[in-house]
């Protein structure tokens, strides 16, 4: 089938893009670049610069008439969100509005649309936590990407879009960037094979700081491959269901890095989720996933793409 991927030169949108590839579908990249890398790009993919909320891209629509569309493209960064809220708004609603309206008049099949699992599930009462969890909303990233959620069951009862929501967790691997992508796993990463000391911000009653699930990114394009056929109208989460703390993410890469630098310690962060971790009891349900690489197995492949950058 022929599949249009926003944010198709990002970490996780171009990995995603190699899985539909190798699997042997049509691929249309969408990307601005501000995040994204033309090194990234797929070579078999057919690619656009342009931005998702450019008129321009009805055009792409018009001549490509993608049978589902993968949207990956998006203001990524919880601290940019509390900084400018109309800016993450303005891409994460209205550029989410821009492509629906345009999947309905060109009759796009599917719209797999990509939320977040710690924004949205973050701090809850249970740990595993459900989709089924009410979300608190703490930041304005959290509230657009929940406002994208829910335009998306608008869309499939008005005009029967088919849609599948993966709700991620923190996902890390090759490809990922400590600027503009966001992730703990390269900014560490980055610090540590420079030489310098990561910064744990934390807050006082939480020393080793916040804990988060992390998940590889090989893994994350599997969901993505699977999402294509089933989940249809499903709101699922993609995860490890495992509870790792800040910290301990440094220490392990200290590890595998052979590293010996204390960490820098720095008080809390505005909009800061203090425990996230999903239950993935769903995606085994319905997509038939589970993540298949362990984290210290991810860190150590993700490491050897960073040394041999």
């Amino acid at each position: 089938m022929k599949i249009m991927v926003t944010g198709g030169a990002g970490f996780i949108g171009s990995n995603v893009v190699d899985r539909y590839i190798e699997d042997g579908h049509e691929v249309v990249v969408v990307d601005n670049l501000v995040s994204g890398k033309l090194e990234n790009l797929n070579p078999a993919a057919k690619f656009y610069l342009m931005d998702i909320r450019s008129a321009e891209l009805e055009q792409v629509f018009a001549i490509e008439k993608p049978d589902v569309v993968n949207h990956h493209a998006a203001q990524k960064s919880v601290p940019k969100s509390v900084a400018n809220p109309q800016l993450d708004a303005d891409i994460n609603v209205l550029g989410v509005l821009h492509l629906l309206e345009l999947c309905v008049k060109y009759q796009t099949r599917k719209f797999i649309f990509i939320s977040s699992g710690g924004a949205l599930v973050g701090d809850a009462e249970q740990i595993p936590t459900p989709e089924t969890h009410h979300p608190k909303l703490i930041s304005p990233y959290a509230i657009t990407k929940y406002i994208g959620e829910k335009y998306l069951h608008f869309y499939s009862i008005t005009h029967g879009l088919a849609y599948t929501v993966l709700r991620y967790a923190n996902v890390y691997g090759p490809r990922q960037i400590a600027e503009g992508e966001c992730g703990v796993v390269p900014v560490f990463m980055d610090r540590l094979l420079q030489g310098k000391p990561g910064t744990l911000y934390a807050y006082s009653d939480m020393p080793k700081g916040c804990s988060r699930d992390y998940v590889y990114i090989s893994d994350v394009a599997w969901a993505n491959a699977l999402a294509l056929d089933k989940g249809d109208n499903e709101i699922i989460n993609i995860g490890s269901g495992l509870e790792i703390y800040t910290e301990d993410v440094y220490d392990h890469l200290q590890k595998v890095l052979e590293t010996e630098l204390p960490i820098e310690r720095a008080g809390e962060r505005i909009g800061d989720v203090r425990r996230s971790v999903l239950d993935i009891t769903k995606a085994s349900k319905l997509l038939g996933w589970i993540p298949k690489t362990s984290f210290l197995e991810g860190l150590e492949q993700t490491a050897a793409w960073a040394r041999g950058k």
